[in-house]
């Protein structure tokens, strides 16, 4: 179907129409020339249909559907064949619901851990985002549904999130904060980018040209519509379409659609931008309408397996003093309200109406386990006579195995968290079964991390994360060993919220402006360039198996930056029982001349290991994984030097080294003024000829104290010298050096 010249059949206000939704869920669509109106999902851990009243936040209710891990455990998988088959039933699912689009994923970096929608969001790195993203699009867009990865862009925090202005420097925008959109547009191709609500460096996301056209359309070549978060479009309506933010959602704003006629109409606004947005919309609507499956059908129960699987791939073993897996003869207190209803998804947006939900005492039904609730979730505060029925169970059992997390009156889209402590009486009840019995084992249910005042008083501790409707089978399937921990953290555990590098100005001040002073030390680049001490650094997870890397392995050891670099390194299994490994790869710069992190993520690999056997994990490494963001040519750079290749088990934990030579392709050229500094001209032949000729007659050379070095002067000099800039330099001579000989210099120095 030829797209212009449906646009072209379309009146002026069915276009303005077009760009703005039919209600809250479906797209206006021109019917009367054989164009469907679709509809579209919240996602991105299942599927939020609503067929009835409407909202945003998760209120009211929605079709059944699968209810999968949430973002933040899902990603601890490190897994991106995992990511893509979790897409591809999403589609799947997407076809039988008649949806066009799914709300999702959700790519925004975890800046702090307070951030209420962090359970929705994958990591703090930016590359591991990245590539899970991309094969999460692919897995849902090879069914023929389009996805919306959201939110572009920086943004961090519900609090104020649709006033609330994030102001990020350019280079830090490029390497933290956009790399996964970036990826997953040129990797991935979405059909649709959502818009976030907050402004970028004092301009709404929606009105944003340089974010929606200059980098997203221009240099990533994005080619499908920019639609707006729920309610995020701005006043001037004009404004957001000509940055180039096509769809508003929700619908229908009458108001907004009458700016777009009137501007067209009064000259204001040129239709040719009316038209190319509404050519976008229905080029991605007709993706859609032209490959529609309406007889797909749905297996929940298969897909309930699948979620348990993912749940299993996922979740992350943090401690085990040798406690764990449980033994089936053993006697094993289950204790703890989630236990029995387990918190399994995030609030808002994300909610989804649970085919069923199945909790880990219902799936330990046939194994020896007595049951204290603990707690009660509707209230923060302890009951104590709760905890001594919870600290009787477990005195009585061979094993304590304590269900705690977040409730979802403290963890939700539209506000965040206060605090990274779990409530009172969660609290409480650990201490209190911790104290009665030595065999304790905590389970904990929330979306982001915690502090942990009880780590050395227990023996194990499974993060579970919000881990789907399957939950309990797969809690259950961990504790006992019918599956094996493999994930890792896709986060930094801070020892407290005060040591986050975003602490003091994460919330903004009272212009409801966020500074991101933090720059690019975020998570793990921040902690492990302080050398700063954490509770679990991000990548850590245990197995109930042991992995040996060894021979690690470049093809080169000096390269250009056009080259690509392959690594391999060897990983054995040295346990006694099948696992799986996730093999970090990490790139450093020890000597560079820029402030850098120490080491950044550029490679992982899931890999499965019988007993005693070992595989080669191989890597490619091309010009980004050494480059960052140069701002004066607003470009990628890769600085000449010698780079660490590191393969780890967590970025704390680096088992093997390697070392390569990188010499950069790109000419910078250098423009010498009368500021630039004596290290600056000295590091140029032609300025070091000239300064050493001028010192050598200078009064200064007989103050030096060591007479060795090439200019005649002591080691203090020479630093002194190499800070001070030219202009300093020649007015310390006094006149002795007349003007035209300095513009003669600078003049070869810029040759």
């Amino acid at each position: 179907m030829d797209i212009k010249s449906i646009v072209a059949q379309m009146t002026l206000e069915e276009k303005a129409a077009l760009c703005s939704g039919k209600n809250f869920w479906h797209l206006e669509t021109p019917e009367r020339l054989g164009i469907p109106s679709v509809m579209v999902s919240d996602g991105p851990c299942g599927i939020r249909k609503q067929a009835d009243k409407s909202d945003h936040m998760g209120f009211n209710a929605s079709v059944p559907a699968t209810s999968y891990p949430t973002g933040s455990c899902m990603a601890c998988s490190f897994d991106r064949d995992l990511f893509k088959d979790q897409g591809v039933t999403l589609g799947n699912a997407c076809q039988a619901e008649e949806l066009s689009v799914l709300l999702g994923p959700a790519v925004n970096i975890k800046r702090s851990p307070l951030c209420g929608r962090n359970f929705e969001y994958l990591s703090e790195d930016p590359y591991l985002t990245g590539e899970l993203a991309k094969n999460y699009i692919d897995g849902v867009q090879s069914q023929d549904i389009g996805v919306s990865i959201k939110h572009y862009a920086a943004n961090s925090q519900e609090y104020h999130r649709m006033s609330n202005d994030s102001i990020v420097d350019e280079r830090t925008l490029r390497e933290i904060y956009l790399p996964a959109f970036e990826t997953a547009v040129k990797e991935s191709k979405p059909w649709t980018v959502m818009c976030s609500y907050n402004k970028i460096n004092g301009t709404f996301a929606a009105e944003n040209k340089y974010l929606l056209t200059d980098i997203l359309r221009d240099e990533w070549g994005f080619d499908g519509y920019v639609v707006s978060d729920w309610g995020a479009t701005t006043a001037d309506r004009v404004k957001c379409l000509e940055a180039g933010m096509d769809l508003e959602m929700p619908g229908k704003n009458l108001s907004n659609d009458k700016q777009l006629v009137d501007a067209v109409n009064n000259g204001t606004m040129d239709v040719a931008v009316l038209d190319t947005a509404c050519e976008r919309i229905l080029d991605v609507v007709m993706r859609y309408v032209d490959k529609r499956r309406p007889d797909t059908v749905i297996d929940f129960e298969a897909d309930h397996l699948k979620a348990q699987k993912i749940a299993e791939e996922s979740m992350v073993l943090l401690k085990n003093d040798g406690i764990l897996p449980l033994k089936k003869d053993q006697k094993v207190a289950f204790i703890g309200k989630f236990a029995e209803v387990p918190r399994f998804q995030g609030g808002g947006s994300s909610h989804v109406n649970a085919y069923k939900v199945t909790g880990a005492l219902e799936a330990a039904a046939d194994l020896n386990v007595t049951y204290a609730m603990g707690y009660d979730t509707n209230t923060a505060e302890p009951d104590e006579a709760l905890l001594a029925e919870a600290a009787e169970t477990a005195k009585a059992a061979d094993v304590a195995v304590v269900f705690v997390g977040i409730t979802d009156a403290l963890e939700s889209e539209g506000f965040d968290r206060s605090t990274l402590a779990m409530p009172k009486n969660h609290e409480a009840l650990v201490k209190a079964v911790a104290a009665v019995q030595p065999n304790t084992v905590v389970v904990v249910m929330c979306g982001g991390c915690i502090t942990m005042p009880w780590i050395n008083d227990v023996k194990g501790v499974l993060y579970a994360y919000l881990g789907g409707e399957a939950v309990g089978p797969a809690t259950v399937n961990l504790l006992y060993g019918d599956a094996n921990p493999s994930g890792k953290l896709a986060e930094t555990f801070p020892l407290q919220l005060e040591d986050n590098p975003s602490y003091l100005y994460y919330l903004g001040d009272e212009q409801d402006k966020t500074e991101y002073r933090e720059g690019v030390f975020v998570g793990y680049r921040y902690y492990d360039k302080k050398k700063m001490n954490v509770l679990f650094p991000f990548g850590h997870g245990l197995s109930y198996t042991t992995f040996e890397y060894s021979d690690l392995t470049l093809d080169k050891t000096a390269m250009k930056d056009t080259d690509t670099l392959t690594v391999s390194v060897k990983v054995k299994n040295t346990g006694a029982v099948k696992g799986k490994e996730i093999v970090q790869l990490y790139v450093g710069m020890p000597e560079s001349k820029t402030i850098r992190p120490d080491k950044e993520l550029r490679g992982f690999e899931k890999v499965e290991l019988e007993p005693g056997e070992e595989k080669t994990v191989s890597f490619q490494l091309s010009k980004r994984a050494f480059a960052y963001f140069k701002t004066d040519i607003n470009d990628w750079y890769v600085e000449s030097g010698k780079y660490i290749i590191l393969a780890g088990k967590s970025s704390r934990e680096i088992v093997c080294t390697a070392e390569v030579q990188v010499e950069s392709t790109t000419v910078l050229k250098k423009i010498y003024t009368m500021n630039s500094t004596m290290g600056e001209i000295m590091a140029n032949p032609v300025g070091a000829q000239f300064i050493g000729q001028m010192m050598a007659q200078s009064p200064l050379a007989a103050a030096a104290s060591d007479s060795e070095d090439s200019l005649g002067m002591g080691q203090a000099m020479i630093e002194m010298m190499n800070g001070m800039p030219l202009r300093t330099m020649v007015a310390f001579a006094g006149g002795m050096i007349p003007k035209e000989v300095i513009d003669g210099l600078l003049a070869q120095l810029n040759a």
